[in-house]
């Protein structure tokens, strides 16, 4: 299979997280949104319901024999599943329930998402307060756990929707602060070494392994400077970024990820509720895509084919109705991109 043939029938899709706690109107939103091959339909996260609901608490949920707990500074490495880890899992498994309900007989692309190994080590703590970035060990043990607790994952979710081809999205937003040495410590007074390149290359190909020979992978990040070229070694068959965030210093990453066959996830769609009308034009918001895509030399016709739309970043700081009209303003985008790619 070619890399780029695995997001065909992909021209749009959602970030992750979605506004409220009821899983059964996430779900029905998302799936609703990108049904009919509008786009590919995606587990729903929902940070609103607290601590282990959020991004690190989900993704400390998946870990296996390594567990965490919430402290007043976020969530810490514990010794043993207390409270907090029990209800993160509680809450996956709602999601899954729901999803499973909301897709049954579905046939396509899905995508499931996790906080990738980086951004877990700067955002978990140790025991003695300091994030697990401060410990190399550490590190290496925490992106093994979660490689594990992925494949088990994943495999879950493709039992409850057997005609599903399962995609992992690593959700990456510190990588960049990683590699530059820009992670605070506990105190706020100093920062953390940055992590060699290599180290940081090879964690994330062994975390996006999970998914199998043949499975099918990205990484998001909706921060600035996100390492396109690093994510590419690393596997990654495709990359999400902020749209409005990139700059003419990755331009040519992006021609070359293109060129070699790695699929853009371009957020053009505003995550938050936005001026009124904002959303008025699906035309109007790939039009920095189009511009683009012709400073790069790039063949208009490969435009729809490699690029999915998507929002900015997740959807849990929406409102509920701003969050079913963004996905679906994201899927007309995406069709307004393949009528009119010139």
């Amino acid at each position: 299979m070619s890399e780029k043939s695995k997001f065909s029938g992909c021209p749009a899709t959602g970030i992750g997280s979605m506004p409220g706690g009821d899983a059964r109107e996430a779900a029905k939103t998302v799936t609703g949104s990108f049904a009919d091959g509008q786009g590919m339909p995606h587990l729903a996260e929902l940070p609103a319901r607290g601590p282990g609901a959020d991004m690190i608490g989900r993704s400390v949920g998946l870990l296996v024999e390594m567990y965490g707990h919430v402290e007043p500074s976020g969530w810490r490495i514990s010794d043993r599943p207390g409270r907090d880890t029990r209800r993160a899992r509680s809450w996956l498994g709602e999601d899954l329930d729901a999803l499973e309900e909301f897709t049954q007989g579905y046939e396509g692309l899905l995508k499931v998402q996790a906080v990738g190994p980086w951004t877990l080590a700067a955002a978990l703590e140790l025991r003695g307060g300091e994030a697990m970035l401060a410990d190399p060990g550490a590190c290496r043990d925490l992106a093994g756990s979660l490689a594990e607790g992925l494949r088990a994952h994943l495999a879950e979710v493709r039992r409850r929707i057997p005609g599903a081809n399962v995609v992992l999205q690593l959700d990456e937003p510190s990588l960049t602060a990683v590699l530059q040495g820009r992670v605070r410590s506990a105190s706020g007074y100093r920062t953390y070494r940055a992590v060699d390149r290599q180290v940081v290359e090879s964690a994330l190909r062994d975390v996006l392994a999970a998914a199998g020979e043949d499975g099918t992978t990205l990484v998001h990040s909706c921060a600035p400077g996100v390492p396109v070229a690093l994510l590419r070694r690393a596997g990654a068959d495709g990359i999400s970024v902020d749209f409005s965030l990139l700059t003419e210093r990755e331009e040519e990453a992006i021609g070359e990820a293109v060129e070699g066959g790695t699929q853009l996830f371009l957020g053009v769609v505003p995550s938050t509720d936005a001026a009124t009308g904002a959303l008025s034009d699906p035309g109007g918001s790939v039009m920095g895509v189009r511009t683009l895509w012709r400073r790069l030399g790039l063949n208009p016709g490969t435009l729809a084919e490699s690029v999915t739309i998507t929002p900015s970043c997740g959807l849990a700081g929406a409102s509920p109705a701003y969050a079913r009209t963004a996905l679906a303003h994201s899927a007309r985008a995406a069709r307004s991109l393949a009528d009119n790619p010139e």
